[in-house]
C-alpha cells in the first residue's frame, strides 16, 4: 500500500512539474512571437514602418499600425506568419461583442474573422486603426478638411 502511495505521489509531482514548465515555455514563446511577427512583416513589407502592435488573445493574429496611418494584419500558420497590408477601404470592422472584432478584407477573405483581445481598450485601439485605414493621406491634408481645428 505504501508503494502505491509513492508512486502516485511521484506521478503526480510529475504532472505538476510538466505544466509548470509547460507555462513558461508558452510564455517565452510569446515574447518571441512578437519579435518574429515584426521580423516577418520586414521581410513582406520592407518600406512600412510599424509604430505599434497588438495580438489577440490567443496570440495567433498580430494587428500593426503602421508610421503613416495604415494598418497590418498577420495570421500565425504553424511557425510562420501571412503579412497582409491593408489597403484603404478593402476593410469592415464590426463589435461583436466587448473583447471582440468582426473583421472582413475585401481583397483577402481568408485573413478576416472574428479576433478576441485581451480587454476592451486593445479591440477598441485596433478597430481605430482599421478605420484610420480607410483614409490614410487625409492626414497630409490640410487640419480643416480633416476635421482638426486650425
Amino acid at each position: 500500500m505504501l508503494w502505491t502511495i509513492t508512486i502516485a505521489s511521484l506521478l503526480l509531482a510529475g504532472l505538476v512539474f510538466r505544466q509548470m514548465f509547460r507555462r513558461e515555455e508558452e510564455q517565452e514563446l510569446a515574447g518571441e512571437d512578437a519579435g518574429l511577427a515584426i521580423l516577418e512583416f520586414g521581410r513582406a513589407f520592407p518600406d512600412e514602418a510599424i509604430r505599434e502592435m497588438i495580438t489577440t488573445a490567443n496570440g495567433r493574429t498580430v494587428f500593426l499600425r503602421l508610421h503613416d496611418g495604415k494598418a497590418g494584419c498577420m495570421n500565425a500558420h504553424g511557425h510562420h506568419y501571412s503579412c497582409h497590408l491593408i489597403e484603404p477601404g478593402t476593410v469592415r470592422v464590426n463589435g461583436a461583442g466587448p473583447k471582440r472584432l468582426d473583421v472582413k478584407f475585401a481583397n483577402a477573405a481568408y485573413e478576416g474573422g472574428t479576433f478576441e483581445f485581451r480587454d476592451e481598450r486593445d479591440a477598441a485601439e485596433v478597430s481605430l486603426w482599421l478605420l484610420g485605414s480607410f483614409m490614410p493621406g487625409i492626414a497630409s491634408l490640410d487640419p480643416q478638411a480633416a476635421g482638426q481645428p486650425h
